[in-house]
């Protein structure tokens, strides 16, 4: 139950008070309580805890004497902060639309359905697949979509590279969504942009009933909606939120290791990299010269290079979580 007050109060704070500050320490906070291997029995223990200051300390303390607390029934007690809270449950509607939309008199998914003219395409597509779009995605369906994907990507050209990266990656039980890193060894940073390569790879999957909707796509990014095909026994599979970013090939394993993350490993492990003279971020590894300034990208083509550079031994995904 401790764990749970944190990511309310994380949502309250992003979505209603926008205080994104807050909205930060209280999601590190829900995501340290629930990893930790034991119960936790008093905010004192709580502190022992990277993430977990006073504050939330006092907060563990006043919920385990009382089975609850006052902040968050304050917020549960305001009819607009839950309203804005679950508008933003539906993609595609961020705090500033739920505030509009509230302040229209639309305080629900109910209302929201009878008044779809206000919404956009995005939205209406987050508004149609909500139900679904609520539900985890099991880690044997994330297998299926992740061997579906990827083989029909391979269909169009073997020489293409894709990985679900994300949670999913790291071995979780469910996800959210499905976040696949596409590249191809014709396109390069220094190169000419080829978003062709999404395209073929979104219009094949449209092509074969798999992505369902198009939620938008540029260049190097495609945010859509997906489904695997009709079950034996004629049962339908739900809707998922799907996510394919091109990334130059050249970049690709800098950004598979920050999309694979977590958070917290992807912040030590950047420390690692500016403590060993590097700087290290999504789109690649930099030597830092005596004057400060970032040198060239250094050649990367596995994940295991990045590892060897910093001089760490390499971490596999699964064991990537601080």
């Amino acid at each position: 139950m401790v764990c749970l007050f944190p990511t309310e109060l994380a949502n309250y704070e992003k979505n209603v008070s926008r205080a994104m500050h807050k909205y930060n320490a209280y999601r590190k906070a829900a995501g340290e309580l629930a990893k930790h291997p034991v119960k936790i029995t008093s905010g004192a223990e709580a502190k022992n805890i990277e993430g977990i200051g006073d504050k939330i300390a006092k907060k563990i303390d006043e919920f385990i004497k009382t089975g609850k607390l006052e902040k968050l029934e304050k917020i549960r007690a305001d009819d607009t902060n839950m309203a804005i809270n679950e508008l933003t449950k539906v993609t595609g509607i961020g705090p500033a639309a739920a505030q509009k939309f509230v302040a229209e008199g639309i305080m629900s998914i109910e209302d929201l359905r009878k008044h779809q003219g206000k919404l956009n395409h995005h939205q209406k597509v987050g508004l149609k697949h909500f139900e679904d779009f609520e539900k985890r995605i099991p880690r044997a369906e994330m297998i299926q979509l992740q061997d579906f994907a990827i083989a029909q990507t391979l269909k169009i050209d073997k020489d293409y590279t894709a990985k679900v990266c994300g949670s999913f990656r790291r071995g979780a039980p469910s996800s959210g969504d499905i976040d696949i890193l596409l590249s191809h060894p014709d396109f390069t940073s220094t190169g000419k942009k080829m978003p062709n390569l999404l395209h073929d790879v979104v219009k094949k999957l449209e092509n074969v009933g798999f992505v369902t909707d198009t939620l938008s796509l540029g260049d190097s990014k495609f945010m859509g909606v997906c489904r695997l095909a009709k079950n034996p026994d004629g049962t339908e599979n739900c809707f998922r939120r799907i996510d394919i970013r091109l990334i130059p090939h050249d970049q690709y394993y800098c950004a598979l290791l920050y999309f694979t993350g977590s958070d917290v490993f992807n912040k030590n492990m950047r420390q690692v990299a500016i403590d060993q003279g590097f700087t290290l971020n999504e789109y690649s590894l930099r030597p830092v010269g005596s004057t400060g300034v970032p040198g060239e990208s250094l050649p990367v083509t596995s994940e295991e290079d990045i590892f060897d550079y910093l001089g760490m031994d390499f971490k596999e995904p699964k064991d990537r979580i601080a």
